[in-house]
């Protein structure tokens, strides 16, 4: 999962692309990158680390221009390289730069089509450099000195045309603007807005809506699936659909997990949706233990806090703040290796002991992937004095792998994949475990907007909706990207980022 801004503005943009970045650090924390466009020249800067960290003063004095891009990035495809931080740039045609999140399911077979066909080079094992040549092969087509928004349309369509998966794009086109794409399940989450300054009218294109609320920005709306958004370099709006129709499908674990709360998703409150996968939740713990013990609950700070809260109200049970975060220590769901995560986990949480002494507590978190983080807490808790742990999430188990741009490739390394709710439960060490069902988790999102009628579950049903995902394709997949691989891929020798 990554996160995207892109601005059309009146005047130097890279001290609004930082600013944004800031705010969608929490969707990726393994590398950040700007872009920025002065005049036909490009500026760019990317490195590994925390955005604070890639820039410092040196690099802003030289993003200069009225229009630029930015990605904050975690490693789904590809290694963690300081070379795969984004955005990426290739010189023809134009001078393109692309922010990507998402995952392409046939990056495999773009990549020989590019090489043969199209003869051009890719130099990285990234399916964003497969996505950015196949939009400057697409646009190249249209072989004119100046594009127009119909040029930039048309190449649009020739991506939707070759890419399959989930996954939202900026591409800078150096001198003449942005365009903002969207897969045509609509997948990814992308919007755009705008604002008058001084006079002129400036837009941005981002992952969430709080980045548009963060600088000012006013919500114009969520891009539609298949999608572009072109805003040219003299700040004119161009927007069509590029795509045949599909299945309106948004990922439903934006709203568990990764989006902020404070964020509008397709329409779709992510606060309130939380609130009402903690009444959901609330109603099953009753159904299946009207005679409960539970004498407080508490959240796994953050994402869980939402829902905690308003399981708590309904059950009629005290809440409480158990757990004090170090907020200075990344999101573990995010850590790329198992042992990193179990590290990790005592540094970032501390029991407050008065909140657990005697008590019979409920836990309650947003999801249990691999089970790693829940299972130390719930020791911690025993540790600080409950009597009795008992854990709740607030989404259903996750048993399969996610191909569409989330860390969660290895079915073998997801603690409920092929096992029954009573096995985790003694694999996390809780003594009651209650999850989510899944009619009731779309229900929580689709109140929120009820032209939705279906979400994108895969990681929780095995139905995977864009029709080209096997059993072999999972295999081929888990082999590249598991908890091993990843650490061979570490292991290689690190490229200098590029800089210019």
């Amino acid at each position: 999962m990554c996160g995207l801004v892109g601005i059309v503005g009146n005047s130097d943009v890279a001290v609004s692309l930082y600013d944004t970045l800031t705010v969608l650090q929490h969707r990726g924390q393994d590398a950040a990158g700007i872009a920025t466009c002065d005049n036909g020249k490009l500026s760019l800067r990317k490195d590994n680390g925390l955005v604070k960290d890639v820039f410092r003063t040196r690099h802003m004095r030289r993003l200069i221009g009225r229009m630029g891009i930015g990605h904050v990035r975690y490693p789904t495809a590809g290694s963690s390289s300081p070379a795969l931080a984004q955005p990426f740039y290739v010189n023809s045609p134009y001078g393109l730069c692309l922010a990507h999140n998402g995952n392409l399911t046939n990056s495999a077979t773009l990549a020989e089509e590019l090489y043969s066909e199209d003869l051009r080079h890719i130099n990285t094992d990234s399916d964003s450099e497969v996505l950015l040549n196949i939009f400057a092969h697409e646009l190249q087509q249209v072989g004119r000195v100046a594009p127009s928004a119909d040029d930039v349309f048309k190449a649009v369509q020739g991506v939707h045309r070759r890419c399959r998966g989930g996954y939202v794009a900026l591409v800078m086109i150096t001198g003449y603007g942005i365009v903002g794409f969207r897969d045509k399940n609509g997948i990814r989450p992308l919007v755009f807005g705008k604002r008058e300054l001084n006079g002129h009218t400036e837009y941005m294109l981002a992952s969430e809506s709080v980045a548009l609320d963060s600088q000012g920005f006013t919500l114009v709306r969520d891009v539609a699936p298949g999608e572009a958004v072109y805003i040219d370099a003299k700040g004119n709006l161009h927007t069509q659909i590029c795509a045949e129709p599909a299945p309106y499908t948004p990922c439903i674990f934006e709203h568990v997990y990764f989006a902020r709360p404070d964020s509008l998703m397709d329409g779709i409150s992510v606060y309130k949706a939380r609130l009402r996968m903690g009444e959901r939740l609330a109603d099953k713990v009753k159904r299946l233990r009207p005679d409960h013990d539970i004498d407080v609950v508490i959240p796994i700070p953050d994402t869980s806090r939402t829902s905690a809260l308003e399981l708590a109200n309904r059950l009629g049970v005290k809440y409480r703040e158990g757990f004090v975060k170090n907020r200075y220590i990344g999101r573990t769901f995010i850590m790329p290796g198992q042992s990193e995560r179990r590290k990790s986990v005592r540094q970032k949480l501390n029991a407050i002991e008065l909140e657990f002494r005697g008590k019979n507590v409920l836990l309650v978190d947003d999801s249990i992937v691999r089970g790693t983080t829940c299972k130390q807490i719930i020791q911690m808790a025993r540790d600080a004095g409950a009597r009795k742990v008992y854990f709740a999430s607030a989404a259903p188990p996750v048993r399969y792998p996610n191909v569409y741009g989330i860390d969660m490739p290895a079915a073998s390394e997801l603690i409920a994949y092929d096992k029954t709710e009573e096995q985790v439960q003694e694999l996390i060490g809780a003594d009651w475990l209650v999850f989510q069902d899944l009619e009731d988790l779309i229900a929580a999102s689709h109140e929120g907007n009820p032209k939705i009628t279906q979400f994108e579950c895969a990681v929780f049903n095995g139905q995977y909706i864009t029709g080209d995902v096997d059993d072999n394709y999972l295999k081929a997949l888990e082999a590249s990207r598991n908890d091993a691989a990843k650490k061979q891929q570490r292991r290689k020798p690190e490229e200098p980022a590029d800089e210019a």
